[in-house]
């Protein structure tokens, strides 16, 4: 089949149909800011935070679910996109409790990081005040729900790598929070196999190992995109058998 030609920026790219506009510059050295999006699980393009601008159409559209196309020329930062994204991370910022200070994550948070690199140091939006609590109900694990940022990673983690199908998405709105087997604590989830993926996916301090205090947070997130890769080449060799 053959190649896909596009420009990227500045960049000249050869890249395979199917690919994303992501996939393509990422290999090229662009990096496109995103918090949803990792390799190994499926992409939902929940974040919003890697739009790209694409000549010739009305709006920006999401690198990461984005397939390239012939002679596609793709702009990934400019003044438009630079402020986009600078207001979704303050929304991001204000819809939790992100302080980084006494968070287990700090130093090792992509929210955070992200937000040093757009240059968002404040929110002009009011926090609403935390409705949720901590689930400390498993033996191993925490979660607080008001550092999750909704990118899934998790629920996506467990149910395609893990296949354990624990996690879930209940609410709407500033309503909405991750689930255990459809509403209980994750401590008595009894799909749940404490394989920790969930944990390793999470961008912020949202999922975290009991024990680990301000700033110890240290995640191996090329697990799950590890397993997967290993996973695929058993599977070809088991083909070529």
């Amino acid at each position: 089949m053959p190649g896909v030609s596009l420009r990227i920026d500045d960049n000249e790219v050869d890249a395979s149909p199917g690919e994303s506009v992501m996939q393509a510059a990422v290999r090229v050295g662009v990096k496109v800011p995103g918090l949803c999006q990792m390799d190994g699980v499926s992409v939902v393009g929940a974040c919003r935070l890697c739009m790209v601008e694409v000549a010739g159409t009305p709006r920006p559209r999401p690198a990461c679910a984005t397939p390239v196309a012939e002679a596609m020329d793709v702009h990934t930062d400019t003044e438009q996109l630079r402020e986009h994204r600078k207001v979704l991370l303050e929304m991001l910022f204000a819809e939790g409790q992100h302080v980084c200070a006494v968070c287990v994550a700090n130093g090792a948070c992509e929210l955070q990081t992200l937000a040093a690199q757009v240059g968002v140091d404040h929110a002009n939006f009011t926090p609403p005040p935390s409705r949720l609590t901590m689930d400390l109900s498993h033996p191993r694990f925490g979660y607080d729900p008001s550092r999750c940022v909704l990118c899934t990673r998790c629920v996506r983690a467990c149910a395609e790598v893990e296949g354990a199908f624990t996690w879930g998405v209940a609410g709407r709105g500033r309503e909405a929070h991750l689930v255990a087997d459809l509403g209980r604590p994750w401590g008595e989830a009894e799909s749940c196999t404490s394989c920790g993926k969930c944990v390793s996916v999470c961008p912020t301090g949202a999922m975290f190992e009991k024990g680990t205090s301000v700033g110890q947070r240290r995640v191996k997130r090329a697990l799950v995109s590890t397993l997967t890769s290993r996973r695929e080449r058993e599977s070809a060799r088991e083909v070529l058998k």
